[in-house]
């Protein structure tokens, strides 16, 4: 409960001084603190606020699920798949046509021969878990697990944006523009991998930050009770107790057993834990605080971060170990191909796999199959090209729609005024990264460089729009941090705060009402093709 009631309800801005006797606040920030002016109700509004946000984005995500009741895009790899880890402990093949089968309820037609994969298992065990349930035969359950992680990811959002700023209303600002921007909705209503990398990332990010103000206060205790005892801190405490820490490894450790791309996480983010530790240190008086923070804090770190998301990465994989019918299984088993010399003692199993990764990473690179729904990476944050995922034309007027011919579509189009607004915001907090050095907006920034940049060395490579669910968390808390500032404080001028909460509030009904306009062709409700011509306002959203 400290933590509600210590709660501060806006961020510092960096405003123009006002004349001492001008007006400030508003009534809406006297009405505001009447409400609040109980702990009992500081704690509703504190966990409130979150849980309508996310009950907001279940409903989005939940409602009218199963439709289509059809394979959609990616989703003939990933369900597929899960189904088959479940039956035989690996990604087995299935004969032609099998999707139209699959989705017909035949689920029993998959072959033993394994099939070639070149991701990790645990995001393709976890979208299985809806159909260890209740069964594959319902669209439903194949993409419950998935719309599940969507949905989590929203309140995780939240819970970042108070770590950040100590603010429910930013948090839940924060959170509502996930809630309800269209990227994030699609990519939770599809079963593929992507929306589970996105919330192992975000997840270790929130551990990291949790760390942040866990480790200060075990170095500024450390510290403290060595000077009260005459002992001179050259170069600080070695700091083994880390939980946090612990937590962000295994976290990015699933993000890399759902997708390889999980690795940029796990990096940046093991930087920042060093960088944050060298700064916290400089701070405390330490007098060789780079040295401890690098060469006697650094290693600690890496022990607590790394080797545990390595183990959760091996375990993943526990299935193809386990059994002996996976893809290059008993690669190793054959005399030609088993290590000899140095490495000849590795299992294996093990050498098996690290073939397997060879493979794959060559594969992954060499991707350059032409694709309609292929983006340039360079144009993510502006959302050139959306990836049509599902169209189906019903042309004998039962579709519901009040025409003849209706179209369904699912076409992961963003809300634009969020994902137009979220990119200006982004390069804004480059600015005010230099210009003030704010430690909220550089762990943003990290987060989304480690989910953007490293697509800038694959230009060539057949990649899609849909990726840039692994960062869009951060460019929406960068969007929240924008709106952060418009809002002001409680105590500012009242003109300012006035004129902050009414540019807030309008920007903010607009995107409800753009994404209640585009839900249509972002959840496959059939609608006439002239009105799902209106959702296309650039012209490379149309194909």
């Amino acid at each position: 409960m400290g933590a509600v009631a210590d709660e501060r309800e806006q961020v510092e801005a960096h405003d123009e001084p006002t004349h001492p006797t001008e007006a400030r606040g508003t009534r809406l920030d006297a009405w505001w603190a009447r409400i609040l002016s109980t702990p009992r109700r500081r704690a509703l509004w504190y966990w409130g606020g979150p849980l309508l946000v996310t009950l907001l984005a279940a409903v989005l995500r939940f409602w009218n699920l199963g439709h289509p009741q059809a394979i959609v895009f990616d989703e003939t790899y990933y369900v597929k798949d899960a189904w088959t880890l479940l039956q035989n402990g690996y990604e087995s093949d299935w004969p032609e046509g099998a999707d139209e089968d699959f989705a017909r309820g035949d689920t029993g037609i998959f072959l033993d021969e394994p099939t070639y994969v070149v991701h990790p298992p645990l995001g393709k065990w976890l979208i299985s878990l809806g159909m260890a349930a209740f069964g594959a035969g319902d669209a439903f359950w194949w993409r419950a697990s998935t719309a599940l992680a969507g949905t989590a990811a929203v309140f995780l959002v939240a819970l970042v944006a108070r770590r950040l700023w100590a603010s429910t209303v930013v948090a839940v600002i924060a959170a509502f523009l996930l809630a309800v921007d269209g990227n994030a909705i699609v990519m939770s209503r599809v079963a593929l991998l992507d929306t589970w990398l996105m919330l192992f990332t975000l997840l270790g990010f929130w551990f990291v930050l949790l760390d942040r103000d866990d480790a200060r206060r075990r170095l500024e205790q450390h510290l403290g009770e060595a000077r009260a005892a005459g002992r001179d801190p050259h170069y600080g405490p070695a700091l083994w107790a880390r939980p946090w820490v612990v937590a962000a490894g295994a976290a990015f450790g699933a993000a890399c057993a759902v997708k390889w791309s999980g690795l940029w996480f796990l990096a940046a983010f093991g930087v920042y834990l060093v960088v944050v530790d060298a700064v916290a240190r400089r701070r405390a008086g330490v007098p060789f605080w780079f040295t401890g923070a690098v060469l006697k804090q650094g290693p600690i770190t890496f022990v607590l971060l790394v080797p545990v998301a390595v183990a959760v990465y091996l375990a993943s994989w526990t299935g193809w170990f386990a059994t002996s019918g996976g893809y290059y299984r008993q690669w190793a088993e054959e005399a030609a191909n088993r290590a000899t010399g140095f490495f000849s003692w590795v299992p294996t199993a093990l050498q098996s796999l690290w073939h397997y990764h060879q493979s794959a990473y060559q594969y992954h690179v060499g991707v350059h199959a032409e694709h309609p729904s292929e983006a340039n990476p360079l144009t993510w944050l502006i959302m050139f090209k959306p990836t049509n995922m599902y169209f189906h034309a019903i042309e004998d007027g039962s579709g519901g729609c009040g025409a003849d011919t209706c179209w369904e579509s699912i076409i992961g189009i963003g809300n634009p005024l969020i994902w137009w607004a979220a990119a200006a915001a982004s390069v804004y907090l480059i600015y005010r990264l230099v210009r003030y050095r704010e430690w909220q907006v550089g762990a943003i920034l990290l987060g989304l460089a480690a989910g953007y940049l490293p697509w800038l060395a694959y230009l060539d490579r057949t990649v899609f729009q849909f990726y840039s669910i692994a960062f869009q968390p951060y460019t929406m808390l960068a969007l929240a941090a924008v709106i952060a500032l418009i809002l002001g404080r409680r105590d500012d001028a009242t003109w300012r705060r006035e004129r902050g909460i009414a540019t807030v509030t309008i920007f903010l009904v607009f995107v409800l009402l753009v994404s209640a306009f585009y839900y249509p062709i972002w959840t496959g409700i059939a609608v006439t093709p002239e009105f799902r011509q209106l959702h296309f306002w650039a012209p490379s959203w149309a194909t």
